[in-house]
């Protein structure tokens, strides 16, 4: 059995940003791996990564084991998004990313399922649907009434009756299709 602890409050922590100056005396192929870090990659990423935070909450991610909210793609649509070589350009959704088809187009994804692409309530309805619908099925009533519709097949061979008709319906359709072609194949051509 699981035990669900609330979790404590996360501290707002005010976004500090590395300073323009530190970026420019830096050289990025040189320095260390942590000042590349803190200068190149922190600035950018942090806010990325905060608000993917923020809208994981949205999807409700951590209160259900399984969602259909994507990290990665968010973050990379996000990182895509914000990128300083982009500015004015119109927002890009993740599947419209250039590199982002690419790799898709090789590595296609298994569907989403059902099961969490469906709202709460959406979900809630097919569920009371196939439950009424089972009740339905199991009142004595309609078992009566299937078994003698079933019976009544049988007895009248609808099956038969309906592979002799649509073969008829083809044929017909056949012939009609013969008799054109050869008018076609008689006709002088100009």
């Amino acid at each position: 059995m699981e035990h669900l602890y609330p979790a404590a409050p996360l501290a707002v922590v005010p976004q500090v940003t590395c300073p323009q100056a530190k970026r420019e005396t830096i050289d990025p192929k040189t320095c260390s791996p942590k000042e590349y870090l803190e200068t190149f990659i922190f600035p950018v990423l942090l806010p990325g990564m905060a608000s993917l935070l923020h809208q994981a909450k949205k999807e409700k991610c951590f209160e259900r084991k399984r969602t259909k909210f994507i990290a990665c793609d968010f973050l990379t649509e996000w990182l895509y998004n914000q990128n300083p070589k982009r500015i004015g350009e119109t927002f890009t959704e993740f599947f419209s990313i250039p590199f982002v088809e690419e790799w898709l187009k090789l590595h296609p994804r298994p569907a989403i399922p059902l099961s969490l692409l469906l709202t709460e309530s959406a979900a809630a309805l097919c569920i009371q649907s196939f439950w009424r619908a089972y009740l339905v099925r199991c009142d004595p009533e309609i078992q009566e009434l299937r078994k003698w519709q079933k019976k009544l097949r049988e007895d009248k061979h609808i099956r038969q009756r309906v592979k002799i008709f649509w073969a008829k319906q083809e044929q017909k359709v056949k012939c009609k299709m013969e008799d054109e072609e050869e008018a076609a194949a008689k006709t002088p051509q100009p």
